[in-house]
């Protein structure tokens, strides 16, 4: 939800579109960090959302982007006159100038991105541990809190979230909530971990719709498991063998 902030005369203000071009992200993904109050904003009273020039810097400082120049949002591509471009000599090979995309690599091929989410880094990182059995097949990030887990999600989304629902901050309900209302939540396969008596209060009531629990304790070996699982059901065939 956007906030209300107060801003000077002289505040700069910067349209959602000028913020994803500066922190090289997607629309969806500064409206998703609005929504988890990673980033201020206002609205105007056409209802457009601003966000302060100077929260967007200091995200991009967090990002590492602080020694990049920020795009301009109004630029536009110049073209040379077409004298800075002589026609090929005779045999000579032309480019194409549009050449077809590279093939993009089969689903099984790319790595299965995972975030992970709790607030045990001891936990986190032997997990990170145990999944390295599957090598490149899979990609691992964590995070100990909910915003960073934004953060990344919003920067380029997994296909996998797994998360605990006691966070400190935001909590693991309110940054799946967040997901839901961003519409991201809907592409990620989510596996939720809680203990046996929480269960029965958020499955029916507080949870996402597609969200899976796995009771806690979980062992990373039983999380490595489960997630060569996963794996195999990326596969062409569905993980079968004939």
């Amino acid at each position: 939800m956007s906030q209300v902030i107060a801003l000077g005369p002289a505040a700069r203000m910067l349209t959602t579109r000028e913020a994803a071009l500066r922190l090289g992200v997607s629309l969806r993904t500064v409206q998703l960090w609005v929504e988890a109050s990673i980033l201020p904003a206002a609205r105007t009273p056409g209802g457009h959302r601003r966000i302060p020039y100077n929260a967007v810097e200091a995200l991009a400082m967090n990002m590492g982007l602080a020694d990049q120049a920020p795009p301009s949002a109004l630029s536009k591509p110049s073209h040379p006159p077409s004298s800075a471009h002589p026609a090929p000599a005779s045999g000579a090979i032309q480019a194409t100038p549009h050449a077809p995309a590279a093939t993009p690599p089969r689903l099984a091929d790319a790595p299965l991105k995972i975030v992970l989410v709790a607030r045990d880094d001891a936990w986190l990182q032997s997990c990170a541990s145990a999944l390295e059995i599957f090598g490149r097949s899979v990609e691992v990030h964590v995070a100990d809190n909910g915003y960073v887990a934004l953060l990344m999600i919003g920067r380029e989304a997994p296909q996998l979230l797994v998360t605990t629902l006691e966070l400190p901050g935001m909590d693991g309900i309110e940054m799946l909530r967040t997901l839901e209302r961003c519409d991201v939540l809907s592409g990620l396969q989510v596996l939720t971990l809680m203990s046996p008596e929480a269960t029965a209060q958020y499955v029916h009531e507080t949870l996402p719709i597609g969200v899976e629990v796995m009771p806690l304790p979980v062992s990373p070996e039983a999380l490595a498991i489960r997630v060569g699982r996963w794996l195999l059901a990326r596969q062409p065939n569905g993980g079968r063998h004939e």
